[in-house]
């Protein structure tokens, strides 16, 4: 910015130049102190200031400049500003003005402001533009207004790849994943934003298998100008880590090696998590020490693979690494230790925990935590204290942390607490069948059958079951199956039909043996 201050000096003062050249060189300093990332939108704004009689370009310079660097939030849109003083001077707005104008409409949420802008777009004869009505699509998109967004999308007389990868985001981000993957099919060209917004929508939205899908649908076209990056991967892993896809994760960790993706914190962490949710705790240790760099991320990831297997000195003695390399742990990391806790039922540490996040971190617990500090001091039957705990809680209990107690209850018995935390359940969530059979659980253990049976009654009087069956999930040669009541893969259940033939022989054989020995 020196130089540039000696640049703008020497065209104030030099007397050889033309108007017209000095004006231009004037907007070209003004472009670059706006616009370029080494610019001053201050300085832009002095030297907009002192321009006489400025021009449609001049306006669409400060315009962009606002709309793309200024990022405060106060009620002042100043590209909405400059733009009315425009029209105020006379001058029409050109298909350069309106992009960034809707720009800062959507980065705002400001729908009067961008309906607006709409108009005006209409009005001047800019709603065939292309790159204007990109920008219309993203902004409804955001506002939650897909009905809007997808009819600008069929009136539109032509349309680019951003067009469909606009609205295809736009349905992944409002969980409509049936309606985002009709868009996919229809695409005549796809980019990596494409196939990573496709597979990262389907992992976020429950649908693993599927994203994997698409990750080989990728891997088959040998698409030179496509090939996927570290969000991909991050992606991938994420699917694999919640189908349990060892097999995958270990094709995709080995493609990594082979391809010229960057191994980074991201991608070494995704592979922790991946390596640790799939029961390989091993290669998650190796992926770890191998890191060159680590942030809290990695360290949390580690600490929850520890956790999540039952290694809860592993994961205590990992937060104690953590701590002397100077990486602080966050609010994550304390869920991953809490969880290390109960699942090893140490309550003490768990109670260490739950006050050292607080008292010397300074970090707030959360609902989450509160449900894991319940579930551990339930697993352990000090159901009371749990209580209590929930009672002092700053912020309203959630589902999660009464079902923590309910659980409690129903482990040992407590069938008096039990029925009012079941009964609180259901006033929170009346149409959720796990409390109900909860509550017929706690009562059937403790022979209350005639309660048990009124309850039962009641879920079918008033329409409850269970939506969803439980399904479970196993991965063979590197395809993954479901099973649940809805139905299995026959050869899979023919395999298992017969192991389970060959065990009963076996037990009957040997359970005949036992007889003939007594």
């Amino acid at each position: 910015m020196r130089e540039l201050k000696q640049i703008h000096s020497q065209l104030i003062t030099s007397p050889d130049l033309s108007q017209t050249d000095h004006y231009f060189l004037i907007t070209r300093l003004l472009f670059f102190c706006g616009i370029s990332n080494l610019g001053s939108l201050v300085y832009a704004a002095n030297i907009f200031r002192f321009i006489r009689n400025p021009n449609l370009a001049v306006y669409n310079i400060m315009i962009r400049a606002y709309a793309s660097k200024l990022q405060d939030d106060t009620g002042s849109i100043q590209s909405i500003f400059l733009y009315n003083q425009m029209l105020d001077t006379g001058i029409k707005p050109d298909c350069h003005s309106f992009p960034f104008l809707v720009k800062e409409c959507t980065r705002r949420l400001d729908g009067i402001h961008g309906r607006i802008i709409h108009g005006h777009i209409i009005k001047f004869g800019w709603h065939n533009d292309l790159f204007i009505q990109n920008s219309l699509i993203s902004f409804y998109s955001r506002l939650g207004s897909l009905s809007i967004a997808h009819s600008l999308f069929d009136e539109m007389p032509h349309r680019d790849i951003v067009t469909w990868n606009s609205l295809m985001v736009a349905y992944l981000r409002s969980g409509d994943l049936d309606a985002a993957f009709e868009l996919f099919t229809k695409m005549k060209k796809r980019n990596i934003i494409t196939w990573n917004s496709i597979i990262t929508g389907f992992v976020q939205g429950g649908r693993s298998r599927e994203a994997l899908d698409f990750f080989h649908q990728m891997q088959l076209l040998g698409d030179d100008l496509v090939k996927p990056d570290k969000v991909t991967i991050a992606s991938i892993l994420s699917a694999c880590a919640s189908l349990g896809a060892i097999d995958h994760g270990k094709w995709v960790h080995s493609y990594l090696k082979r391809s010229e993706v960057e191994f980074d914190m991201v991608i070494g962490t995704a592979l922790v998590d991946m390596y640790g949710k799939c029961g390989s705790l091993e290669r998650a240790v190796e992926v770890f020490d191998e890191m060159p760099k680590k942030d809290v991320l990695a360290w949390t990831a580690m600490i929850s693979a520890f956790a999540l297997h039952g290694y809860s000195e592993d994961a205590f003695d990992l937060i104690v690494a953590m701590k002397s390399q100077g990486v602080k742990p966050n609010e994550v990391t304390f869920l991953g230790l809490l969880s290390a806790c109960a699942h090893s039922g140490l309550v003490e540490k768990g109670r260490w925990c739950f006050d050292m996040m607080r008292r010397v971190y300074s970090i707030q617990p959360q609902a989450q935590h509160y449900a894991c500090i319940v579930d551990i001091l339930g697993r352990a039957g000090l159901l009371k204290e749990a209580y209590e705990l929930i009672k002092s809680m700053p912020m309203e209990p959630d589902v999660y942390v009464w079902g923590a107690l309910l659980g409690g209850c129903q482990m040992h018995g407590n069938v008096e607490l039990g029925e009012t935390v079941a009964k609180h359940l259901i006033y929170l969530e009346p149409l959720n069948h796990a409390f109900y059979v909860n509550l017929c659980d706690i009562y059937g253990k403790a022979n209350k059958f005639d309660k048990a049976k009124r309850i039962r009654a009641l879920m079918n009087e008033n329409g409850i079951k269970k939506e969803f069956p439980g399904c479970s999930m196993i991965e063979l040669d590197g395809i993954v199956y479901d099973f649940s009541i809805k139905g299995s893969p026959e050869i899979v259940m023919d395999e298992i039909n017969w192991v389970l033939i060959g065990l009963c022989h076996q037990m009957k054989i040997n359970r005949d043996i036992s007889h003939c020995i007594d």
